[in-house]
């Protein structure tokens, strides 16, 4: 059961934070040649407003949102506070709203979103990057690209394509299970010469940080909540 985090504990999300990069520094040295320490992402979806500037004083910089809503008012509210992500379904009827608040989209998974982000077009957000979510599990009505489709899409996209996501079936086994597919998500990355990798949240953040992660996207591990928060991106 996923619940509202009504109230941070700054000192243990900062001893979280510490313990959380000490591991991800080891486990770049497990990594494959050439990929970067993996960056924490605070997914912040079930997050009150007013914990945010907890957040941030326990040492976290770089958060994701899942909603285009809840990213407006509360950049509005904390502008200067974090670096922000999406990492919510993208609908295209939403990206407008999305674009110019972000550094990075890691879910880009339809030809629809790619035309909504040409329209809106680069002066928007000079800055703006994306990332291709893709579905190498196969499984049925999961969000996501197929692996075949990821040249075309890079070739059609106005926007930079700088990496790609994915999210494998869900685990209960420490995350062993989801190390083929985050190992397949790299394969193709490396293939199209992608720098970034967006695989891992607290089911399964530490295998993919072995396999090359760049960003694990955190709520339990990272919040120290009873239940896993961040949902399916966190």
């Amino acid at each position: 059961m996923v619940r509202l985090i009504e109230q941070l504990d700054p000192d243990l999300v900062r001893a979280n934070l510490a313990r959380i990069e000490a591991e991800l520094s080891a486990a770049a040295s497990r990594a494959p040649a050439g990929r970067q320490q993996a960056r924490v992402l605070a997914a912040i979806k079930y997050l009150p407003d007013d914990q945010l500037p907890v957040l941030a004083a326990a040492g976290v910089r770089l958060v994701g949102e899942n909603r285009a809503q809840q990213l407006q008012a509360r950049q509005d509210a904390f502008p200067d506070l974090f670096e922000w992500h999406f990492i919510g379904q993208l609908q295209s009827r939403k990206v407008a709203a999305i674009a110019p608040r972000v550094t990075l989209i890691h879910s880009v998974a339809s030809r629809s979103a790619l035309a909504a982000l040409e329209k809106v077009g680069a002066d928007a957000n000079p800055g703006l990057r994306l990332l291709i979510e893709v579905n190498v599990s196969g499984e049925p009505g999961k969000a996501g690209i197929a692996p075949g489709e990821l040249a075309s899409y890079i070739d059609a996209a106005t926007v930079p394509v700088v990496g790609l996501m994915t999210m494998p079936p869900l685990s209960e086994d420490g995350g062993e299970s989801s190390r083929p597919y985050f190992a397949a998500l790299r394969e193709l990355a490396d293939r199209h010469s992608l720098e970034h990798l967006s695989m891992g949240t607290s089911q399964d953040w530490l295998v993919g940080a072995q396999e090359g992660a760049t960003f694990v996207r955190l709520g339990t591990k990272l919040f120290g909540a009873g239940d896993r928060s961040g949902g399916a991106n966190g």
